[in-house]
């Protein structure tokens, strides 16, 4: 085996209908030279559901698609996968670089829903239970907005029905007007508020990864913190992928060919000390 390659990948949503996997094999071409997988949260999900067998049968099919690759992987939660696993965020070059989904960076986890007041009530008194000074204190936070997630039902994610999938989701996300002025701004102010997330809580790191907004891009923050978000499969933006290497992390684009997702240009390329 070549060296080590750790591929990031997130916001797959499998299962959703506004997801562009719709088989999982569509997958498999973006694996090839890696050395290990990482999916950072929100790989489908896992919350209640009046659909509970269609989120079980999901889940058995990431399973088994990702035992079949016969690559090492973590699943790290989201909020729409708060349960999917114990890994809420990882470590690599010696904590220069955090991988974590990015819902941390709002209190309200998600700023656009229509449940973004009742979610921030949840997640305030969630971390008023954590003890002051907590030597975890990252590690707690990540967990108190997993038990927030958790307890929020699904809404459109497992609805067959397109008609009713497409009410539901404007209502959930985009009806009305000022809730999708509230997307923009969380677009906008997410690189910031993920350099400072580092600043407070991994210092060391000078590289963040998250997904969560579904916006790809790369920022380089007034603070010097470089900030990789790796946007989604679903519509109607792309995604990217990050490639982590003892010697650097590399950024690609990701790119659709006769239905299967391929690496495609470089965006962006950072050294690693």
């Amino acid at each position: 085996m070549g060296a080590k390659l750790i591929r990031v990948l997130s916001d797959v949503h499998y299962a959703d209908r506004s997801s562009r996997v719709r088989n999982l094999e569509q997958l498999r071409p973006l694996f090839e030279g890696a050395t290990e997988l990482v999916f950072n949260g929100d790989t489908l999900d896992t919350r209640p559901s009046e659909h509970e067998e269609e989120t079980k049968r999901a889940l058995r099919e990431v399973t088994d698609f990702l035992a079949s690759t016969g690559l090492p992987y973590t699943l790290l939660t989201g909020n729409h996968d708060p349960d999917l696993s114990g890994d809420h965020s990882l470590e690599f070059g010696g904590g220069q670089v955090l991988v974590t989904h990015g819902d941390i960076l709002f209190d309200n986890i998600v700023p656009w829903s229509k449940f973004a007041p009742m979610i921030r009530t949840k997640v305030i008194a969630a971390l008023a239970a954590i003890p002051e000074g907590d030597s975890s204190q990252f590690e707690a936070r990540l967990k108190a907005f997993r038990t927030v997630s958790a307890s929020l039902p699904q809404t459109h994610q497992m609805e067959k029905n397109p008609m009713k999938y497409a009410v539901r989701l404007a209502s959930d996300t985009i009806w009305p007007p000022h809730r999708a002025l509230s997307m923009f701004r969380a677009w906008n102010e997410a690189p910031e508020r993920a350099a400072a997330l580092v600043r407070r809580h991994r210092p060391k790191a000078k590289i963040i990864m998250i997904g969560h907004t579904h916006r790809p891009g790369v920022w380089k923050t007034a603070s010097g913190v470089v900030v990789i978000n790796t946007g989604s499969f679903c519509k109607p933006f792309g995604a990217m992928s990050v490639d982590i290497t003892p010697e650097k992390v590399r950024v690609n684009r990701i790119v659709t060919k006769k239905g299967q997702f391929h690496m495609g240009p470089v965006v962006a390329e950072y050294p690693l000390s």
